[in-house]
């Protein structure tokens, strides 16, 4: 039988184990902070232009890091509501080789009601080109065919009665 000692608070084992909690990571409450404040970081100095004149620091909602399908963890992500139905999404996609890499997706209804549509901001003038193509639909992405394409991203919620037979 193993029995388990105690340790002196000053002792390597304490300071590792005090070590090893600081670097632990960032709670949720920092994750969400961060995530907002990079996501107002960007688009302050890529959109300076276009968004940063009506999308302001507090505009910005942040999540923290959750697990996705396979055990991976999506990053913490920020949103913007901009009316009509759109919304803007930031992330920082990290990798190895390239780190950090600010993701701003622009994400729009579909004009068929069904779904929205998702569609990642490279630059300033992408965006102007993608807004002025939106325009004529009110910010709303063209369903141009009968059958569901990636507008089917969201859906919406099936009624309760669907839910509870």
């Amino acid at each position: 039988m193993t029995s388990t000692l105690p340790y002196a608070p000053d002792s390597p084992l304490a300071v590792l184990l005090d070590i090893a909690a600081d670097t632990a990571g960032p709670d949720d409450d920092e994750q969400r902070e961060d995530a907002a404040t990079a996501a107002a970081h960007h688009v302050y100095y890529a959109y300076a232009g276009t968004l940063a004149q009506v999308v302001d620091a507090v505009d910005w909602r942040g999540y923290p890091s959750v697990a996705a399908d396979g055990g991976r963890r999506l990053e913490p992500a920020a949103v913007a509501w901009l009316d009509g139905g759109a919304w803007l999404h930031h992330t920082l996609r990290i990798t190895e080789r390239e780190g950090a890499t600010d993701v701003l997706t622009l994400i729009v209804p579909c004009t068929c009601g069904r779904g929205y549509v998702d569609i990642t901001l490279d630059t300033e003038d992408v965006m102007v080109e993608i807004l002025t193509d939106l325009a004529p639909t009110q910010g709303r992405s063209p369903h141009l065919t009968d059958t569901p394409v990636d507008c089917a991203s969201v859906q919406a919620v099936p009624p309760l009665r669907q839910l509870n037979p």
